[in-house]
């Protein structure tokens, strides 16, 4: 009777009844705190009752009413499933919270009877409130914090990661939605995976407290993007409108007129981006609205309200954006496709959904008939453009549905441990008993698989682990889209698989030919440039400027060019490398044919006079100055011109080996019995004076002994030349840019040039014998051929000292044949041409009788 007489005493009136508002009755009730009713603020005048003229002029955004039926449907399919929560239904109690100002009063609302403002007071039923599922924005969500915080009811956001307080644990909150910070990543991940690195950034001033516009001046630097602008947008009050529209062009023109092809929207419901993009159809501006690639956060929707009917959303056409994990539910469209102004009478906002929806009206005082066509009842939200209305489960929409079940099971849990413990229901659950913080415990390890197969479940910070889906945005001229999915952001996967993207799936502005935008400071350079910065402009910003002589650089945006493996060179746009030429003086290039041709001439020629000489051996030209000695010059010279062909062979072991040793004995020889010859001559004609002691002298012993003793000498260097540093084949991948060069390298350079200078040593004091020996009178007297030919010989070898070392690969080869073939060439000519002109075309001169005639 106590009971009774508290229910007919429970008849206190609102004061400021909440006309927007859907009551469903059950034994435990969740509450829902929505943002369908929208209304630009207005400054206060505090001339007028501000809740009524709010009230009067709902501005409704159809869109959102899909986040109402989801939240019933998730309670009607768990009303009917026998396997959670049997024996209990559960009830909703859905306010919409309008602005700051009336969260505070919605709250309340959720805490009081029915239709009733009285706190706290226990009139019938339908306050035993167990969970609160919102809201769609952060700073709503933090409002109802603080009353619910003092009555430890846990609260499930479905929208905008709020930022924490500091007293973040009195807070009962449970995030549907991942940490943001996630998301900014995602978003560095995202502009990095297309080399977007100059982007504008477009953020409302009051939409989360400046935490964005931290985050990506923190983050973006850090991986190398730069914020071409950043332009803050401010609330449009209805009152001014007409004043906010000087801002709103100046943003028009710097978002338009910015190399900055990727723009960040941060906004709610994109109202000032579209507002935006309509200045050029309002005739307000005289740009053209020119293609972009509007990014936009998870929390983010395209929602229209009435007066954007007749605008146009293709300019938004190729954006991207994140959202939060979504799957379609079944039936769940079906259920959204049955539903009409008809389906309950509680429902406090459908009524305003269809007048704005369907752009008709009811025929009430509150609505004039006159501002459109009345609704027929007929219609379907199915027909509505996607802007107004959309049939498949958003990602809010499926954060509100998992929420539902995440309380549902949680009571679940909470029923079986009180079953376990022995305290049983009798029938239904004991209302009076029953107090919502008891569900944080199960809150917290709560672990379920959804209807379509997602798992459900939240970590240590109370955040559901879910990752974020990659949308493009497809629009069509009758304000309706497609959300295609193209690309999955995974925070908990390892560093490189976080971001996945489908590139072929994306579909782009018409303005870009369906060709991947480019959003960058500057052109990127090119292969073979490097780039610098450019001075007193962002890091993002540079000058290309060709690579140095001998460096290149393969790829695009290069910091430094790089040099080629030793066996490569650049090309000549110097973006690659290529493969360099084995380069070595073969026979088969021309300066190699020329090279053999002349020494097997010089062979053929020497052969001729061996042959000549020896044909005519017992004539007294030859017998002159010791005929041996004549054959043993005469085949160390043809020695001399074979052994120049080794260095036209590629180089090798046994090649360089022998070469240089070879060529410096066999031209020693070649100078010792040329020695030997001068000495002879000069000996010979003091042996001629009356009275001389060098007739002892004059014979086959000494030619024999000089010859042997500076062979021998010079033999002994290059003994000591093999055991010590033998020469060894080579490559020098420097000297040549374009070529590698196969040489012999000499092992040590100090014995080198002392065979060299041991051979200029017996040069020199055969040139000198020779030279002052050159006027003695004689028939038989070739000191003169001698001296020229040593000088010839010296001329060549001291010219090939500075030549050798001023040239570089084959050519230092080529110079080294030369001088041999000059040099020998210079002792064949000089020494051996007179006699055979002699013995072939003077042959009377070639006798005895003739000759000592001719010397008295």
């Amino acid at each position: 009777m106590a009971y009774k007489s508290d229910m007919k005493n429970c008849k206190v009136n609102d004061p400021l009844p909440i006309l927007h508002n859907y009551f469903q009755s059950g034994d435990l009730i969740m509450g829902a705190i929505t943002s369908l009713v929208f209304m630009p603020p207005d400054p206060a005048t505090f001339s007028k009752n501000p809740h009524h003229s709010f009230i009067r002029e709902p501005m409704v955004q159809p869109k959102f009413y899909q986040h109402i039926l989801a939240l019933i449907f998730a309670v009607k399919e768990i009303n009917e499933n026998p396997q959670i929560l049997p024996n209990i239904t559960l009830g909703f109690n859905i306010f919409d919270s309008y602005d700051g100002t009336w969260t505070y009063h919605t709250t309340m609302k959720l805490f009081s009877p029915l239709k009733r403002l009285i706190p706290n007071y226990k009139c019938g039923f339908q306050n035993n409130l167990v969970a609160v599922i919102g809201a769609l924005y952060s700073e709503t969500s933090l409002l109802l914090g603080d009353i619910l915080k003092t009555y430890k009811v846990p609260q499930i956001i479905y929208g905008s990661y709020p930022e924490m307080p500091d007293q973040s644990e009195s807070f009962s909150f449970y995030q549907m939605v991942p940490n943001e910070s996630y998301e900014y990543k995602g978003l560095c991940y995202l502009l990095l995976h297309f080399g977007w690195t100059w982007v504008g950034i477009l953020v409302k001033e009051d939409d989360d407290n400046g935490r964005f516009v931290r985050m990506t001046f923190s983050l973006f630097p850090l991986h190398g993007i730069c914020i071409a602008f950043l332009k803050k947008i401010r609330p449009i009050y209805i009152s001014s409108i007409f004043d906010d529209l000087d801002w709103l062009i100046e943003m028009y023109y710097l978002s338009m007129n910015s190399k900055a092809k990727v723009v960040i929207v941060y906004e709610r419901t994109l109202l000032h981006l579209r507002l935006l993009l309509q200045l050029p159809k309002m005739e307000l501006v005289s740009l053209e609205p020119k293609g972009k690639v509007w990014i936009m956060a998870s929390q983010m929707d395209v929602a229209s309200v009435l007066y954007q009917r007749s605008w146009d959303i293709r300019d938004i056409h190729g954006s991207l954006s994140f959202s939060v994990h979504s799957n379609e539910i079944p039936g769940f469209q079906h259920f959204v496709q049955a539903r009409d102004h008809f389906s309950s009478k509680e429902d406090g906002f459908i009524k305003d959904v269809w007048v704005h929806a369907f752009d008709c009206s009811f025929p009430s005082p509150l609505v004039n008939d006159n501002d459109g066509d009345l609704c027929t009842l007929k219609e379907k939200l199915e027909d509505i453009p996607s802007a107004f209305f959309e049939m498949s489960m958003t990602g809010h929409s499926y954060n509100i549905y998992n929420a539902v079940y995440v309380v549902a099971h949680t009571l679940h849990a909470l029923q079986l441990k009180q079953k376990q413990e022995r305290n049983l229901w009798r029938g239904k659950l004991n209302l009076q008993t029953q107090h919502s913080w008891q569900l944080h415990q199960f809150l917290k390890s709560i672990s379920f698989n959804n209807s379509v197969g997602d798992e459900i479940l939240f970590d240590q910070q109370r955040e559901l682990i879910v990752g974020f889906d990659v949308i493009n945005w497809v629009t069509f001229p009758n304000q309706s889209f497609h959300r295609i999915k193209v690309g999955k952001l995974n925070p908990w996967t390892s560093e490189g698989k976080k971001l996945i993207i489908h590139d072929e799936a994306i579909i782009w502005h018409n303005t870009f030919n369906q060709t991947l935008p480019t959003s960058l400071c500057t052109k990127r350079c090119l292969p073979g440039n490097l780039r610098r910065k450019q001075e007193g402009k962002q890091f993002c910003c540079f000058d290309c400027l060709p690579c140095p002589k001998g460096k290149m650089s393969s790829l695009i945006d290069m910091d430094d060019c790089s040099e080629c493996p030793e066996d490569q060179y650049p090309n000549k746009d110097q973006d690659s490398c290529i493969p360099k030429r084995i380069s070595f003086l073969s026979y088969e290039e021309p300066m190699g044919r020329s090279l053999v041709i002349l020494a097997l001439s010089f062979s053929f020629c020497t052969i001729l006079v061996l042959s000549t000489f020896l044909k005519y051996h017992h004539t007294p030209i030859v017998k002159a100055n010791n005929r041996n000695l004549t054959y043993i010059l005469l085949i160390s010279l043809l020695l001399c011109f074979l052994c120049s062909l080794q260095f036209l062979a590629a180089p090798g072991n046994i090649i360089c080996l022998f070469r240089q040793i070879s060529f410096g004995i066999i031209l020693s020889v070649a100078v010792s019995c040329v020695l030997a010859k001068t000495i002879t001559v000069v000996l010979a004609f003091m042996a001629t004076k009356p009275g001389s002691r060098m007739r002892k002298w004059v014979g086959k012993g000494l030619t024999t002994f000089i010859v042997l003793t500076c062979s021998l000498i010079q033999a002994g260097i290059c003994i000591v030349w093999l055991f010590t540093y033998p020469p060894f084949p080579d490559v020098d991948n420097h000297s040549e840019t374009e070529e590698i060069i196969m040489r012999c390298n000499e092992g040590s350079a100090t014995i080198f040039y002392c065979v060299l200078g041991y051979m200029g040593f017996l040069a020199a004091a055969s040139f000198t014998v020779a030279f002052f020996s050159r006027k003695l009178p004689s028939s038989f007297n070739e000191a003169k051929c001698l001296t020229f030919s040593m000088l010839i010989f010296c001329s060549v070898w001291l010219s090939f000292v500075p030549s050798y070392l001023s040239t570089k690969g084959k050519y230092m080869v080529a110079v080294e044949v030369f001088s041999i073939l000059a040099s020998s060439a210079g002792l064949l000519g000089c020494i051996y041409f007179p006699k055979c002109y002699i013995i072939i075309f003077k042959p009377e001169l070639n006798n005895r009788e003739q000759l000592i005639r001719r010397n008295s």
